[in-house]
């Protein structure tokens, strides 16, 4: 099964330690300020709420190389990824016409709602035991529809679905762009559901539980984070693959790791151009195995484990089974 999970990140030059962003948000038609309009920085803690002068104030550091995101009911989301060129601008949000009358008509597409959730919390959470810790808050706010001639589940919402995740201790906020499951075989009498691929992209919010700092906690992110894909990227940029536990195998063989990835410096960046040779076999802790396979000639890398592009970039076997409940913050482990 190849799983494409995408999140929004663009890469750019690290300029400084740490920075402040800020700006206004007005409503396009009316140039009235609007208030608690979410503002964050994609995949990580760090977000902000404008005030009653639609005006707020975001401080970031290195760490954080994700888009910049506007986001408010009844609103088009805004994307900023230039934010380290700009300051104190003025964001116009365009109101939503053509959703505000959509009605969706649950109708008879073959599975009930209490089927297609069941599908959508497993492929969009995850099985693992982390995953089964997650709990989503509001799934009345989930349209879910199948197809039956493509064996096709698709998921959208006009509000970032919220994920508690007790046993990292993170409330999740993910904002629904794409979500889609293709199914191999389909049996709907034995609930037999064999997937082809998992294809969602979005954008994330993540929010800290009173619980965090416990050792348990602590223990329980380390564990999500070793292994993950966010530790792999990190351990290819330094390139420190074996002394993480890596290892890279090639038509069933150990393989010197560099005979395959090819690492390039890039002028006047902090980020690394990376190429494989061809589609390799990854074993972490000598048990834990993926694959990695390029549909593009060449990926970028930085030091916070961050890559582009995202699409082109594929991970099948446990890498690729890592869903919503086994993520963390972009800068987990690094100061932000």
């Amino acid at each position: 099964m190849i799983s494409r999970v995408c999140f929004l990140i663009f890469l750019f030059p690290l300029f400084c330690i740490s920075q402040t962003f800020k700006g206004r948000v007005i409503d396009k038609a009316t140039q009235q300020p609007i208030e608690t309009v979410s503002v964050y920085f994609d995949n990580t803690t760090i977000g902000t709420t404008t005030n009653p002068e639609g005006d707020f104030s975001i401080t970031y550091t290195a760490a954080v190389q994700s888009t910049l995101v506007i986001s408010y009911l009844g609103y088009e989301k805004v994307l900023i990824t230039d934010y380290r060129n700009r300051n104190n601008i003025i964001i116009e949000l365009v109101e939503e016409t053509s959703a505000l009358d959509e009605v969706y008509i649950e109708y008879d597409d073959g599975l009930t709602r209490r089927q297609k959730l069941r599908l959508f919390r497993r492929e969009f959470l995850g099985t693992s035991k982390f995953a089964k810790s997650c709990k989503i808050l509001n799934e009345d706010d989930l349209v879910l529809r199948y197809d039956k001639r493509s064996k096709s589940l698709y998921a959208s919402a006009k509000v970032p679905i919220r994920v508690k995740n007790k046993a990292l201790q993170y409330e999740v906020a993910f904002d629904i762009i794409d979500f889609e499951v293709i199914f191999r075989y389909v049996d709907v009498k034995t609930r037999t559901f064999t997937v082809n691929s998992v294809v969602y992209f979005g954008t994330s919010f993540y929010k800290n539980l009173n619980g965090f700092n416990t050792k348990k906690t602590i223990k329980n992110r380390e564990t999500a984070y070793k292994g993950s894909v966010q530790h792999f990227m990190r351990s290819l940029y330094n390139q420190t693959l074996r002394e993480e536990s890596y290892w890279i195998y090639y038509d069933m063989f150990r393989v010197e790791e560099w005979d395959y990835f090819k690492m390039e410096d890039v002028v006047d960046s902090d980020f690394k151009k990376v190429e494989l040779k061809d589609m390799v076999t990854i074993l972490y802790n000598k048990e834990i195995q993926s694959e990695l396979q390029l549909e593009v000639g060449e990926f970028f890398v930085d030091a916070y484990g961050n890559y582009t592009p995202i699409i082109g970039v594929y991970f099948s076997g446990a890498l690729g089974n890592l869903r919503v409940g086994d993520t963390l913050p972009s800068s987990y482990g690094l100061k932000e």
